[in-house]
């Protein structure tokens, strides 16, 4: 009975990152201008983007094929065709990879490798020696495993003061007014943590504790709900310009960095660094008001 209810389980979840694999080639496909990609006008087009027909001609394969994939049924891509359709969708290395791993296929730079699990007494160390700057350390489905004080300040919370289920970059922002307040008023935010988690859930799907984060994700709020079901972007997280909110200090930007000291599958170190005097005037002052 249990062989027969993993086999469920299995099938199930091929099923769904079949319709997941469909739904992504659809927005991807809609996505993109013809014009730019140097396709002829050819009638009228009742609907945004590349035809199905343009994708199967750019990818060099068949119509029919390429239609039953974009529909979610079982017709088993090959590592080369399906590299062939993201050159034809014009994929990033992160959408790629998200398109591997829908289709059941192991992108070409994965390394089979555990993940960095737990937190040692230097790490610990390491992150207060970055003080002034702000840093913690976070688990690939964004839960914050340890952090400094200079990290805390910046985001107006005390991590111990909140249930460990809940220290998670992404929940905070949904359930956390303080939290959320902290990155300003920026409406693309949200879409970005979903672009994100998109992209690293494609790895575990039919994963319990995953499925069981996304599932809180989606009851903390209609809006993630509602962006997660459109399939608008998928991305890695990736260092950049990131725009802070604070009561008394007003708005101010910082550098976001991502080191990766375990393998690139498992947790990572986040630090902010100033990049103008505003920042290293609001880093300074977090520093000595407490």
């Amino acid at each position: 009975m249990t062989l027969i209810s993993d086999r469920m389980v299995d099938v199930t979840i091929q099923d769904e990152n079949r319709k997941q694999l469909g739904a992504f080639l659809r927005a991807r496909r809609e996505s993109l201008d013809p014009q730019r990609l140097g396709l002829p006008r050819s009638g009228r087009r009742r609907t945004p983007g590349l035809r199905r027909e343009e994708v199967a001609l750019l990818a060099d394969v068949g119509v029919t094929w390429y239609t039953w994939l974009e529909q979610g049924r079982d017709v088993n891509p090959s590592s080369a065709v399906l590299q062939a359709i993201a050159s034809a969708l014009q994929c990033s290395p992160t959408e790629t990879r998200h398109l591997f791993l829908l289709a059941g296929l192991t992108p070409a730079e994965t390394l089979n490798v555990p993940q960095c699990e737990g937190i040692s007494e230097g790490t610990r160390r390491l992150l207060d020696s970055l003080l002034p700057q702000p840093a913690s350390i976070q688990k690939p489905n964004f839960d914050i495993v340890a952090w400094n004080v200079a990290f805390e300040r910046l985001m107006g919370v005390k991590f111990n003061e909140i249930p460990e289920d809940e220290r998670n970059c992404i929940y905070l922002y949904l359930t956390h007014p303080q939290w959320r307040s902290r990155l300003g008023s920026d409406d693309s935010v949200l879409q970005t943590f979903v672009a994100y988690f998109r992209a690293a859930m494609a790895e575990h799907r039919g994963d319990p504790l995953w499925e069981a984060k996304l599932a809180r994700f989606c009851a903390a709020s209609s809006e993630f709900a509602t962006l997660w079901r459109k399939y608008l972007d998928v991305r890695g997280v990736e260092n950049k310009l990131k725009l802070f909110t604070h009561p008394q200090l007003g708005e101010f930007t910082l550098q976001q960095m991502y080191w990766y000291s375990a393998p690139r599958n498992g947790s990572r170190l986040l630090v902010y660094l100033p990049v103008d005097a505003p920042g290293e005037r609001a880093l300074s002052w977090l520093a000595e008001n407490a």
